[in-house]
């Protein structure tokens, strides 16, 4: 049987990401959905409230486009506001903050590369950052 390479929304279960509040995600395209091997892209709605506790993820990089909504930013020092249309990144090992702002929901397209896949191993937490400072680059 030949794969799929078209992905349907509506087909994908979400799922509630780690470290989020608020939040629910689809991973669209990934290993399990296309046999991407090299990037992932999440669709994630983050309601009012919603958003991502300080976290970092190490040797994988990070963007986002705002599809719906507003947000807070924080990343590697830096504080910015999101409206529709607007794109941010996260390089590898950086703490970054994600909160949602506006009234109605945030829609947000995520991208990782290589794949996240929400693997424990592959996010770091304030109380872990020294593992940041003091870990080998992969």
């Amino acid at each position: 049987m030949q794969k799929s390479y078209l992905v349907r929304t509506a087909d994908v279960p979400s799922y509630q990401p780690a470290n989020h509040h608020h939040t629910s995600n689809q991973r669209l395209i990934g290993p399990e959905t296309v046999g991407a091997r090299q990037m992932e892209m999440l669709l994630g709605t983050l309601h009012k409230g919603g958003g991502a506790l300080p976290h970092a993820h190490p040797g994988i990089e990070q963007a986002c486009y705002l599809l719906e909504g507003t947000a807070h930013v924080e990343v590697a020092g830096q504080s910015f506001d999101m409206v529709q249309g607007d794109s941010c990144f996260f390089p590898a090992d950086e703490m970054h903050v994600f909160t949602v702002t506006s009234e109605t929901p945030v829609k947000l397209l995520v991208f990782y590369s290589p794949p996240y896949g929400e693997s424990p191993d592959k996010v770091i937490r304030p109380e872990s950052a020294n593992a940041i400072t003091s870990s080998p680059a992969p």
